[in-house]
């Protein structure tokens, strides 16, 4: 009988590059690779990626497509992540797939990882791409039973070593790693000169305040006529506006909504001159943060492709995916129930998932409606900022 990897199947769909190798790591070669969470669990696999140490905070995502779009979002700068889908790196690594110009995140954590891929588009495998970009990742983890864990402790810090095999010098390292609590990380991974996207004679521009955007979200901005300038994350509103906007962008990106206070200055301003203004991510949090609304520091966060929201105004739900460890708080929300109305739900825990205030041409949601490489269930919510804009032109 012939084993899966042999099967005519497999070549007939051009997936030449399958071996029995390719499923699975020959662990024999590899070098040993320690994991250690806060807490004191240890965790031993074997060392993918570059040979070194990281950390970071450790969370998990529940995507089953897309690692490489998960691993350069720089929203997930400075942590470690856990991939739950069971085999990463199956279809290798393809530059168009990027969200930014190289890997953010901090670590890997995988269950299966492969040595060979099967996409014929790609140039490279996943860990020939983590090796030239120096990131440092873990394999042969019950990944399960590690996301039961911060399941029920919550996201901690954690430092992945594949240098290190005395626990205690990883133990003194790791409690000098700070918490993601306070930490301002969105101008680490901002632009640092202003550039362009999108046709300039495009009828629309749209100011984009960079806090760590996606390549995906400017392409949908732009696909739908608008010429986009994407401003560092602490350019102060003058600047902006110098170049006269229709509208104003606030992106996701990494870090403590609280601790990023010249995002929520200038997003006072644009409230003040009534310019139509759409925040995503940690863009909804500045929002809120601008009323008065404050956010805290989730359990555990939410982070996949399949979290289900329902949008209040219409009634109908969406498959979402998100990527968040801070959220804004409902008791404070509901304070300001005739400033601010609730727009969308997570329909699993019941937490915020959009605003818009009420007078004012200002909405956000929590969870990314770009969403590369899917659903697609969200995407009228780029539609919806082009209509503001437009409406707000002809008054």
């Amino acid at each position: 009988m012939l084993t899966y990897w042999e099967h005519p199947f497999f070549y007939a769909f051009g997936f030449t590059n399958f071996t029995k190798t390719s499923m699975h790591l020959e662990s024999e070669n590899l070098t040993e690779a320690l994991l250690l969470l806060a807490d004191g669990r240890l965790f031993r696999g074997k060392a993918i990626g570059a040979i070194g140490t990281c950390s970071g905070e450790l969370c998990f995502n529940t995507a089953m497509t897309g690692y490489q779009e998960l691993y350069t979002d720089p929203s997930y700068f400075g942590q470690i992540l856990i991939n739950t889908s069971a085999h990463i790196g199956n279809y290798g690594a393809y530059a168009m797939d990027n969200e930014s110009d190289r890997p953010k995140i901090a670590g890997l954590v995988v269950k299966n990882y492969a040595e060979l891929f099967s996409r014929h588009i790609a140039k490279e495998s996943l860990d020939a791409y983590f090796k030239r970009h120096n990131v440092v990742g873990i394999a042969e983890v019950d990944t399960r039973e590690l996301v039961r864990h911060i399941r029920s402790k919550g996201a901690m810090n954690a430092i992945i070593s594949s240098q290190i095999t005395d626990v205690k010098e990883l133990e003194k390292k790791l409690n000098e790693v700070p918490g993601m609590e306070g930490l301002e990380l969105a101008s680490k991974v901002s632009t640092k000169t202003p550039y362009f996207v999108g046709d300039e004679n495009a009828s629309l521009r749209v100011a984009v305040v960079d806090l760590g955007v996606k390549r995906s979200i400017l392409k949908h901005l732009s696909a739908r006529d608008c010429y986009l300038k994407v401003f560092p994350a602490q350019t102060v509103f003058s600047e902006i506006m110098a170049w006269q906007p229709d509208g104003i962008f606030m992106s996701n990106g990494p870090g403590d909504p609280a601790a990023t206070d010249y995002a929520v200055k200038t997003t006072r301003k644009v409230l003040s001159e009534e310019l139509p203004f759409f925040g995503i991510c940690l863009g909804h949090q500045i929002l809120a943060r601008a009323v008065e609304v404050s956010t805290f520091k989730m359990h555990h966060g939410h982070r996949g492709g399949n979290h289900p929201v329902i949008n209040m105004e219409s009634g109908k739900a969406e498959i979402t995916t998100q990527n968040h460890g801070f959220a804004v708080s409902e008791e404070a929300l509901l304070r300001r129930n005739e400033e601010i109305r609730l727009t969308h739900r997570n329909l699993n825990d019941g937490s915020v998932e959009g605003i818009r205030l009420i007078g004012k041409p200002a909405f956000s949601v929590q969870y990314h409606p770009e969403a590369s490489p899917g659903p697609h269930d969200s995407h009228y919510l780029f539609d919806d900022f082009i209509q503001l804009i437009r409406k707000h032109k002809t008054k």
